[in-house]
């Protein structure tokens, strides 16, 4: 099978490390873009790349190239998603794929239309770890689920002008790391829950700093999601089911997960690599393009964007 090439849209720090960690047999990593020449062949070069432009648009009207993935800043998501749809290439976003539900219908009408794919480039639905979880929930022994955890806390330099909180750059707590939190709550939710308390404190500039949110579903599974950029906490999120839980440290790019049974025995699970978390993401998107795997990721994606907008929505009640 012919490989197909790769886009990458926005070259910041993200985009390096995507394009250091690609390694793949079925797709290749091929050209870069910038609105400046020079920055994309600095990019191309560091990463050896055959092909560098100095606008969107002329790696856009490249027929060669079949897949983008788009890594500017979170405002300028769906510009970029939809110039790229219509040029007929697959996207992979970054999270957060859109800063609303209602950007993303958009998007997904577009690709829809186009008999394209659209995906959300989210570690947690396509890390092994989580799938070989879901797999073990699935069997009952468990138990049914009753309570989930998941805290993110990371110290950012409060700096007024930087993206984490500058409102021009959608700056915040809930649409960098709170995405993570959201996405590993609702992956264990065997339902859509909805955010039926939600508290958050801003910072200077008026964008999320802390924020506590209580989600709930139609089966009484509870999740509480807790954010902040102005200190540190264990991104350890925890499920607890009737005969047991589950811990998962660094879950964001987990390859490991410990359960507890109410018996007092205990087992370890280790699949796949957290080195391998934008490998994992890359070989889940051509996978779905060639037809192997179903686009299950932006179901999950869809239904995050959904609660973000709820938790927003409550904060500005």
């Amino acid at each position: 099978m012919e490989q197909l090439e790769w886009g990458i849209v926005g070259l910041g720090q993200i985009a390096h490390e995507f394009a250091k960690s690609f390694d793949q047999t079925t797709s290749r990593l091929t050209a870069c873009a910038s609105r400046t020449l020079e920055k994309a062949e600095k990019f191309a070069q560091a990463y050896h790349l055959p092909k560098a432009f100095g606008s969107y648009e002329e790696m856009l009207a490249d027929p060669a190239i079949s897949i983008i993935y788009v890594a500017v800043p979170n405002r300028q998501h769906l510009q970029h998603i939809l110039q790229a749809l219509n040029a007929g290439k697959h996207v992979l976003c970054e999270k957060a794929i859109t800063m609303n539900r209602q950007e993303l219908e958009e998007a997904m009408a577009l690709a829809e239309q186009k008999g394209l794919i659209l995906a959300e480039a989210m570690t947690i639905f396509n890390m092994p770890l989580f799938h070989e979880l879901r797999s073990l929930i699935d069997t009952g022994k468990l138990g049914k689920l009753k309570m989930i955890q998941a805290p993110f806390g990371s110290y950012k330099d409060p700096d007024p002008t930087n993206r984490f909180f500058n409102p021009e750059l959608a700056g915040g707590a809930l649409l960098d790391i709170g995405t993570y939190a959201v996405s590993f709550a609702r992956w264990f939710m065997s339902a859509q829950p909805k955010v039926v308390a939600s508290t958050m404190i801003p910072f200077s500039t008026g964008v999320d700093e802390q924020s506590v949110t209580i989600l709930q579903n139609e089966k009484n599974e509870l999740a509480s999601v807790s954010l902040t950029f102005q200190a540190k906490m264990p991104k350890k999120g925890i499920v607890a089911f009737e005969n047991g839980y589950i811990t998962v440290d660094d879950y964001p790019r987990a390859d490991k997960a410990e359960l507890f049974f109410n018996d007092g025995t205990k087992e370890f699970i280790e699949v796949g690599s957290s080195f391998e978390a934008m490998n994992y993401e890359i070989e889940n998107m051509v996978k779905v393009i060639n037809h192997e795997l179903p686009n299950q990721s932006l179901y999950f994606t869809k239904d995050v964007i959904d609660l973000l907008d709820q938790m927003t929505q409550a904060w500005n009640s």
